[in-house]
């Protein structure tokens, strides 16, 4: 078995070990806060190139900006929005996130804004089960609540006060001196970014040796340079609203497996109930592209229904709303490409990197961050291009088994009686449902072989024998 639990949070320390302190250039005297940094005028950015550009500076960008500015390159941070700023999500972070977070230096930063959970109760089928995160070594047994509100801007500080120059409401229009696409890449280069910054209504030019595109799941720059989605691979579509509650401070997060539109059916994808400890909690509800009403459902009435059917002590209704439902489209599984040009590097929900298991996608934006800094970071010293293409195979390497066999189970549940069959049958073994915990949220053990692991390697075999797209059909037909 590779070591997938393993491999991407490590990797990218290796890599950029190799950056010598000494290449540091253009820095402030004193690391700058963000208030200090989002008040530089865009102008100023346009007076020279960077070493980096990254658009975008939600988890994936602020992340790869962190490990890039640590090692001593200079980078620019290009964020559309002025932070801090609210952003549809669950706000729940596992332990993969935690542990992106520890290593960033935040770790305490986020335990004193959000709240501290210990795993995760599971309802489903007249069944209900507190199934605490395990103890893997690598990562830690518990994760935090916190508002991407909060957490997108400590992070973004965090990168800011690394080295990296940060211009908020910063909105890139175009990518400027498209280059040819080379051997060995899918995505055009780029020569600049035309930018505008929206307060004043001013464009400016933007240069840089190598640009990284972190705009988020809609990526309107990863489109331009020629990525796209596979739409033959499944995606989420996701509503979340916050409600006062007295359980705001609760120990687990709460899923239900079974949530069912209007007219009572199951539909394939799942509601959460997460506990920030402010007084509020997040409520949501996932669907899944699998499933051939996915363009007709109505999300509103499919929350209404799931707020109404949740367990009445957490006192979710339209009193206790703190304000209407947002939500958005997640693509899934790596099912956006392709991911380089010879400067360029598409990273996080922009490269589609959600976890279709669990729908989780933060700390797939926190690693891929890292690794595209580690590739980044080769390419300036000298690997140029090619390290780029390294970055695509351990990317793959890291998650390309893992999604492929992610993308497989997900088609398999959104029969309604496979599902009611399987949910149903593994509510009623706790040890079943640790092990499935383990397996939906990429927490596996190297060292040992427990019903998660084996599990996926069986099916990661049968996903890897059978011609592409197969083994879905098959499974999806018995």
């Amino acid at each position: 078995m590779t070591e997938r639990g393993l491999r991407a949070p490590f990797v990218a320390s290796r890599h950029l070990s190799h950056v010598d302190s000494s290449t540091r250039s253009r820095r402030c005297a004193s690391p700058p806060t963000l208030n200090a940094v989002a008040q530089l005028s865009l102008l100023d950015a346009a007076t020279h190139s960077y070493d980096v550009v990254i658009v975008g500076g939600g988890p994936s960008g602020s992340s790869c900006a962190y490990w890039l500015a640590k090692a001593g390159w200079d980078v620019l941070v290009l964020e559309k929005k002025v932070l801090p700023r609210e952003k549809t999500c669950g706000d729940g972070l596992t332990p993969r996130s935690v542990r992106q977070l520890a290593d960033m230096g935040l770790e305490d930063a986020v335990a004193a804004t959000g709240h501290k959970y210990v795993g995760l109760r599971a309802n489903g089928f007249g069944q209900k089960l507190e199934l605490e995160w395990p103890a893997t070594g690598a990562f830690p047994s518990y994760g935090y609540c916190i508002t991407r509100l909060d957490l997108d801007d400590l992070v973004a500080t965090n990168a800011a006060n690394a080295g990296a120059t940060l211009c908020t409401g910063a909105e890139v229009l175009s990518v400027d001196d498209l280059g040819p696409v080379v051997p060995g890449h899918g995505l055009s280069s780029c020569g600049a970014l035309t930018v505008k910054d929206k307060a004043s209504g001013q464009t400016v030019q933007v240069k840089a040796r190598y640009f990284v595109v972190a705009d988020g799941a809609n990526s309107r720059i990863g489109r331009s340079l020629g990525a796209a989605r596979n739409r033959q691979w499944p995606s989420g579509l996701a509503l979340r609203g916050y409600f006062n509650s007295p359980r705001h401070d609760d120990p687990f997060i709460e899923s239900y497996l079974d949530i069912r539109d209007h007219d009572g059916s199951i539909v394939p994808g799942y509601g959460w109930i997460f506990p920030l400890g402010d007084g509020r909690i997040n409520v949501g509800v996932g669907l899944l592209s699998t499933d051939k009403r996915w363009k007709g459902v109505n999300t509103t009435k499919l929350m209404e229904t799931f707020c109404a059917y949740a367990d009445p002590s957490w006192g979710i209704s339209p009193e206790t709303a703190t304000g209407p439902a947002t939500g958005g489209k997640l693509p899934m599984g790596l099912a956006i490409g392709p991911r380089t040009g010879s400067n360029v590097v598409v990273i996080g929900d922009a490269a589609g990197t959600v976890n279709p298991f669990n729908g989780e996608g933060i700390s797939y934006g926190y690693e891929t961050g890292r690794m595209a800094a580690a590739a980044v970071a080769d390419a300036l010293l000298g690997a140029g291009s090619s390290a780029l293409v390294d970055f695509d195979k351990e990317l793959d390497a890291a998650y390309g088994d893992y999604y492929r066999v992610a993308r497989v189970f997900v088609r398999v549940i959104s029969d309604p009686k496979v599902m009611a069959l399987c949910v149903g049958a593994g509510m009623r073994s706790q040890w079943l449902m640790e092990e499935i915990l383990r397996l939906m949220s990429n927490l596996f053990r190297p060292d040992h072989r427990g019903a998660a692991e084996l599990g996926y390697d069986a099916l990661e075999a049968l996903t890897r024998t059978l011609p592409q797209g197969l083994a879905e059909r098959l499974l999806a037909a018995s």
